[in-house]
């Protein structure tokens, strides 16, 4: 097997060379050579594999040993890999967050170990900065900004953001890629995409060539702040009826492909308690209004923000009115879905809901999870098979089902794997997304709450009768379906009314709303 592995190594040299990837551009620090970053991946990639592959050779499979070694060996791995993308940074650290935000889909030692990468980004120099600032918008820094901040407020994979003000006297944040990031991601990814083949074929049960092709769909759209502003604006314009979600204004004289300025907001994190208790910020409110944004992106719009990690939503209390409000920041990253695609996810999420198990077969399988349709379920609620078929919205989330959930997932990883090659590309973002907003739930206290499925459940109704609208021309079809719609928001609105009366009464909430969505559907 050493053997293979050296093989392996020559290979993917061999295939690294052919494509040019060494070769490097002379302002590059020996840091940041092509060849450089390429062998400490392919060491670390050949460690890690080497550590699977010999670790149990003298331990029976399914035995306490087993599984306390394998714990170990997942351990160490996402060590390796969490150095790994501290030192070649840029695409790496991007890579490393995205899989620490899947905490129901990899083992518990990888995304927890991989999860501190969002608070061990890389900083640019203040002379960096400036030479971006400088190409970029031509003028100094002087010149743009009566102050400018060198220390940052926040640094991430790409970019970091400075406080700045202008000569008229706003407040801004001014985000400034990193300058060697352009130049090194096509070529880390290219160097991802050939160590993930290489690890496949040692390890055929390993398939995550998704996060390849996702890194290459994702990375120029967000590698170019442009389109971040237009997607702002974007979502700013489409949810502008949510009083309480604030999305800063662009500043298009002062942006670039590279730098965006912005309105500068402060607030604290979503998933910091204690400044929300210091602010008199009702986390339930916070929580319910966090629901509502993203019920309204993926099921009525099909424009969804797919990185809400908790530094890149804030809350706070508006300056001026004193109401709460919900910061979206960070809009790089988009997914469109496609409308088919988001009237079955809408009709799964209403059989997930309302219990109804043909349903979830049916639209699991138009989703493309195939046989895996059980593994899909669990995977999309984050909850075990039994509460899946008990009701997700009637069996409260234990500890004890979170910790099978997460055994689960290091159990079923080839499974997991095959069902992520399969669903649509559109599928792993939102996989993501709800397992960053689950995660931020967990913090505040407030998952599977009985507002988060009516809130899903009256986005789902209003889709799908928007769907059947756009699909007939009759008047008096027409007239039916929004008749329907109507009564069935009404009759959502009566029972929302009556768990809070219910809640108020009784001091405690009540979980048959799975029930009451059967007979409606």
């Amino acid at each position: 097997m050493a053997g293979r592995l050296l093989k392996l190594s020559s290979l993917a040299t061999a295939v690294f060379a052919s494509s040019g990837v060494y070769l490097y551009n002379r302002q590059l620090d020996f840091n940041d050579l092509s060849l450089i970053r390429f062998g400490r991946a392919a060491a670390t990639t050949a460690v890690i594999s080497y550590d699977y592959l010999t670790a149990f050779k003298h331990v029976d499979y399914g035995t306490e040993e087993y599984w306390a070694l394998k714990s170990k060996v997942h351990q160490r791995s996402a060590e390796r890999l969490r150095e790994l993308c501290c030192a070649n940074r840029g695409t790496f650290i991007k890579v490393g967050q995205h899989l620490g935000a899947l905490d129901y889909l990899l083992p518990e030692e990888y995304t927890t170990t991989l999860k501190v990468l969002h608070s061990q980004a890389p900083q640019s120099s203040k002379e960096e900065i400036q030479q971006v600032i400088r190409e970029d918008l031509g003028k100094e820094l002087s010149e743009l900004f009566v102050f400018f901040d060198e220390k940052p407020q926040g640094a991430a994979s790409l970019a970091q953001v400075h406080k700045a003000v202008l000569h008229d006297g706003r407040t801004v944040a001014v985000k400034v890629q990193h300058p060697k990031v352009q130049r090194q991601s096509s070529k880390d990814i290219l160097v991802m995409e050939v160590l993930l083949r290489a690890v496949h074929w040692l390890f055929p049960d390993f398939a995550f060539m998704w996060l390849v092709e996702e890194a290459k769909k994702n990375m120029p759209l967000e590698l170019d702040f442009l389109n971040e502003g237009h997607n702002a604006e974007m979502v700013s314009n489409m949810l502008t009826h949510f009083p309480f979600l604030k999305v800063p204004v662009i500043h298009w004289d002062l942006s670039t492909k590279r730098i965006l300025t912005m309105e500068f907001a402060e607030g604290g994190q979503v998933n910091d308690r204690e400044y929300m208790k210091a602010h008199g910020i009702n986390v339930n409110e916070i929580s319910q209004n966090l629901g509502k944004i993203y019920s309204e992106m993926i099921f009525i719009h099909g424009f969804v923000h797919c990185d809400p990690h908790p530094g890149n939503v804030l809350v706070r209390k508006c300056p001026k009115s004193k109401k709460t409000e919900i910061v979206l920041l960070d809009h790089g990253l988009y997914q469109v879905l496609q409308p088919d695609f988001r009237m079955n996810y809408c009709r799964l999420w209403q059989a997930l809901i309302s219990r109804d198990m043909s349903g979830v077969e049916r639209y699991s399988r138009k989703l493309g999870a195939g046989d895996l349709y059980p593994l899909f379920a669990c995977v999309l609620t984050a909850r075990s098979w039994t509460a899946v078929n008990s009701g997700i919205s009637s069996v409260p989330v234990t500890p004890s089902e979170d910790v099978e959930i997460r055994t689960n997932a290091a159990l079923y990883l080839p499974q997991i794997s095959d069902l992520l090659n399969r669903v649509p590309r559109q599928m792993l973002l939102l996989l993501k997304t709800n397992d960053l907003l689950r995660g931020i739930e967990t913090t505040l206290q407030t998952r599977a709450s009985s507002s988060s499925f009516i809130n899903m459940s009256r986005c789902c109704i209003r889709a799908l009768a928007r769907h059947k609208r756009s699909k007939t021309q009759s008047r008096k079809k027409l007239l039916q379906i929004t008749l329907a719609e109507s009564f069935n928001l009404w009759r959502l609105s009566m029972y929302e009314l009556f768990l809070w009366l219910k809640s108020s009464l009784l001091g405690r909430g009540v979980s048959t709303l799975h029930a009451f969505l059967h007979r409606m559907t």
